[in-house]
């Protein structure tokens, strides 16, 4: 099905080689992979930024220091909406809660 070789074995085989094989899946599932792949290293580098700047699991730093480290607030995995109706983004367990004055509240969830 990928480069037209003769198939030697099985009656059901459909590729010459697991190297044909490969290149014929990869060629066909590569835009899709390169969507996730794209999202997931922002997510990633976002986590990266979190990790960093929270070392205490629980500190304030402001929008200013996340978008120098070139944090992407359109990227997160999760939201957690408190009883009080603070608004939490999840980046997997590392976290951030909107405050006054474009600061952030950074937080782990243990």
């Amino acid at each position: 099905m990928e480069c037209g070789e003769k198939i030697v074995g099985r009656t059901d085989k459909k590729f010459c080689s697991d190297y044909c094989r490969n290149s014929y899946n990869n060629n066909l599932n590569k835009d899709r992979k390169n969507l996730v792949r794209n999202v997931n290293n922002v997510l990633r580098k976002n986590y990266r930024i979190l990790e960093e700047l929270n070392p205490a699991d629980k500190t304030k730093t402001s929008k200013t220091k996340l978008l120098a480290k070139g944090f992407n607030f359109d990227y997160f995995t999760s939201i957690y909406t408190t009883k009080t109706g603070n608004t939490y983004y999840f980046v997997y367990d590392q976290g951030y809660l909107p405050l006054e004055g474009d600061y952030y509240a950074l937080v782990k969830r243990i």
